[in-house]
């Protein structure tokens, strides 16, 4: 079954290195996007949700609210998950530690278009 491989990085400075290290381990596909987890919105120091700003304004009136990047990317099911995890913890340190990432894995049911690895 394919399976849809999800990392949060912490330091967005490593995004691109462990995006690097994924398709080194054999990724395709793979998707980065900026995230801000909950705690770090609600923090965001009075700004008022509604500012009108442009985008890139508001963004440096936050600060640094977005202040980590998603990574996901749908594998075939003979992929080796492993590779993956060796490759982003090469980069962030073992994922056990506090702000490093979070990694999980989901099975996917239906796809379309997936190209194999390779």
């Amino acid at each position: 079954m394919p399976q849809l491989i999800v990392l949060v990085v912490h330091d967005p400075t490593k995004a691109d290195e462990v995006g690097q290290a994924w398709v080194d381990a054999g990724v395709t596909g793979l998707t980065l996007l900026d995230s801000a987890g909950w705690a770090m919105r609600s923090e965001s120091h009075g700004v008022p949700d509604d500012l009108p700003l442009f985008p890139s304004m508001r963004r440096f009136m936050r600060g640094d609210e977005e202040a980590s990047r998603l990574l996901f990317s749908v594998v075939g099911d003979d992929f080796d998950l492993d590779r993956v995890i060796q490759a982003s913890e090469g980069v962030l340190g073992p994922l056990a530690e506090p702000d490093s990432g979070i990694l999980f894995v989901v099975p996917v049911t239906h796809t379309r278009g997936l190209r194999k690895s390779g």
